[in-house]
């Protein structure tokens, strides 16, 4: 697998992917989101890969997120993936587990890929947001949903609503990662990890994560995914929207008019 945006390596039975835009913090655009949704359905196709560890390059950042850079002038004119932000944030059809390995900041769509993960391992650097309504979005790939399963709706609310920035340890404590570790030593716990998972039967990993695909599906996350998706396109006719990316661009404070 060969990519432009990000790095794929197998390690025996383990993929391991980084999201390589380090100068933008590896921040996603339509591009990349395409390159990882075709690099997850290569992953999910390939018998010799059990399980996937996901991170960041350098050491500064997972990934910012959405790059509003890109989306304020005018993005890429491919179509983006159906399978959500990341390749991820929208699919239910993966029985293979990827352990999000967060080497630094995990903002807005960063923090939702961590959270489309099945395992989060965070460095004691990490930084998690969703601070989309800051700059006129929401969290709009998967972030209301998975966000306050995780942790309860009135913490969720209280992070979304705000766009409040927590630590690794306040992540651990509130139940949004599974793990911290020292900073230097996040990749091999995270290898150490994947290796745990591959002396089990990954038949029976895969099964178990079909229910729990299935119970998400049944619980109505998909469908409330897809509202989520109809919501956005809806904000984004209004001025604040346009005003939140516009200031964002321009390192200014936003002017919000409520319309």
């Amino acid at each position: 697998m060969s990519y432009e945006f990000i790095k794929t390596e197998k390690r025996g039975n383990i993929l391991l992917v980084t999201m390589n835009r380090p100068e933008v913090y590896n921040a996603v655009h339509v591009d990349m989101h395409n390159e990882m949704a075709d690099c997850w359905d290569n992953f999910a196709a390939d018998q010799d890969l059990w399980v996937a560890v996901l991170t960041g390059a350098g050491d500064k950042a997972f990934t910012a997120g959405n790059d509003l850079k890109a989306t304020a002038a005018g993005g890429s004119k491919a179509k983006m993936t159906s399978t959500g932000f990341a390749g991820l944030s929208s699919r239910f059809d993966l029985e293979k587990p990827i352990i999000a390995a967060v080497n630094g900041f995990a903002m807005g769509g960063g923090f939702e890929t961590a959270l489309s993960c099945d395992i989060i391992l965070a460095s004691e650097n990490a930084k998690f947001a969703l601070p989309e309504v800051k700059v006129g979005f929401f969290a709009a790939a998967s972030g209301v949903q998975r966000l306050s399963r995780y942790i309860g709706r009135l913490a969720a609310q209280e992070m979304m609503y705000t766009g409040r920035t927590i630590g690794a340890a306040e992540a651990l404590q509130m139940g949004c990662v599974s793990e911290v570790h020292p900073h230097d030593e996040l990749m091999a716990k995270a290898m150490e990890k994947a290796e745990q998972l591959c002396t089990v039967s990954p038949s029976a990993v895969k099964a178990t994560k079909r229910v729990m695909n299935d119970f998400a599906k049944r619980d109505g996350m998909a469908e409330s995914i897809a509202y989520s998706r109809e919501v956005i396109v809806d904000l984004a006719m209004t001025e604040d929207f346009k005003e939140g990316v516009q200031a964002f661009v321009e390192k200014r404070a936003p002017k919000w008019v409520n319309k």
